[in-house]
């Protein structure tokens, strides 16, 4: 019976997840729509391996540790630049596609190519780049923990569920978003990419505020004594 709960009230966390707006959420979709399904796939498998590892660190690393690296300036402008530059060049790169090459003569197929262990690897860093997230696992465990009386296998059997759900719900996204490639030219394509480009440039530029006015941080470290306090 326990069991059964812990494995439902994962599920509606897993669901809402998957919705959250971020820069994985329209990569994601991009990646669907211009490369198909199994490369969506296999991007989302590398975002889900960072979400197992960042679960993985909150849980067998002390609060206090985790605390400091998660409000740490330098791990948000190093998170930001490297995210804020992968942005500029991806933005620059098809600027220059759609100068150097008429529209009407770019090959979709060409900008459509897939390379699978980058698309990983993509998936990976992109996610894992963003200490947030960190903070995020750090409050789930931090707030569901204790309903789950901190038991190993319940943990387990949370946490799995709610990845599970995740990637299950990512994949229904994945499938709708492939919808419209067959309505795509030429054009849109380099449109949407130019998109995430500028979508990365922007959660770029809002790690580096995270890392350039951490005093702004104060509501979150109050929020987080909090949860400590109750516990």
């Amino acid at each position: 019976m326990i069991l059964l709960q812990d494995i439902l009230s994962a599920i509606p966390l897993g669901f809402f997840l998957s919705f959250m707006i971020g820069p994985v959420f329209f990569v994601l979709l991009e990646t669907s729509v211009v490369k198909g399904f199994r490369a969506a796939i296999v991007f989302d498998a590398g975002v889900v391996l960072a979400d197992i590892v960042f679960i993985t660190i909150a849980f067998f690393s002390s609060y206090r540790l985790i605390q400091s690296i998660k409000d740490d300036p330098a791990l948000f402008i190093f998170g930001g630049l490297v995210m804020l530059t992968y942005g500029i060049i991806s933005f620059v790169n098809n600027q220059k596609e759609s100068k150097k090459i008429k529209i009407d003569e770019i090959d979709p197929k060409e900008l459509a190519k897939t390379n699978y262990l980058s698309l990983f690897i993509k998936g990976f860093f992109l996610n894992f780049i963003n200490i947030g997230v960190l903070g995020f696992w750090l409050a789930i465990l931090i707030t569901i923990g204790p309903q789950l009386e901190l038991k190993t296998s319940r943990m387990l059997t949370f946490f799995s569920t709610l990845i599970v759900t995740y990637f299950v719900t990512d994949i229904f996204k994945i499938l709708l978003a492939k919808q419209l490639r067959n309505q795509l030219n030429q054009k849109n394509i380099l449109l949407i990419k130019k998109f995430i480009s500028i979508v990365l440039i922007v959660s770029g530029l809002f790690l580096l505020s995270q890392g350039w006015f951490p005093k702004e941080q104060k509501i979150v470290n109050k929020a987080f004594e909090e949860l400590e306090h109750k516990q």
